[in-house]
């Protein structure tokens, strides 16, 4: 896994951890070595009761928002993740209205291309 700055990139489960990926996450995000913070974990699960640290790591679990396949790239892309795993139906609709965008951009470069006035444009143009 390359080395990534933690400041930027944010507290997430990791999608390469062993249960749920908190203990991975929590470790990439501190810089630690994921071993010793499982080992912790599990001693701390051990000796405050199975019952409260178990549900203290699935509250963890549920909490922390899964980690990106790909980088963002940008503050818009970070802003669309976000967005996207806090409402999937916000993040659609986003995507829905980017695609109307391009569709009705695309619309008016086929209506130029297409119109009569470009053909004559183009013969006029050749023939110089």
């Amino acid at each position: 896994m390359p080395d990534r700055d933690s400041s930027s990139r944010g507290l997430y489960r990791s999608r390469h951890g062993v249960l749920l990926g908190v203990c991975r996450g929590f470790a990439d995000y501190f810089d630690i070595s994921v071993f010793w913070l499982r080992v912790l974990v599990a001693l701390g699960i051990l000796f405050t009761g199975l019952w409260p640290g178990v549900a203290i790591y699935l509250v963890a679990a549920l909490l922390m928002k899964p980690e990106p396949v790909l980088d963002a790239r940008s503050e818009d892309e970070r802003e669309f993740y976000h967005s996207y795993v806090s409402s999937r139906s916000l993040g659609l609709s986003r995507l829905k209205a980017q695609f109307d965008r391009l569709d009705r951009r695309i619309r008016r470069m086929e209506d130029v291309v297409t119109s009569k006035d470009f053909s004559w444009q183009r013969r006029f143009e050749q023939d110089r």
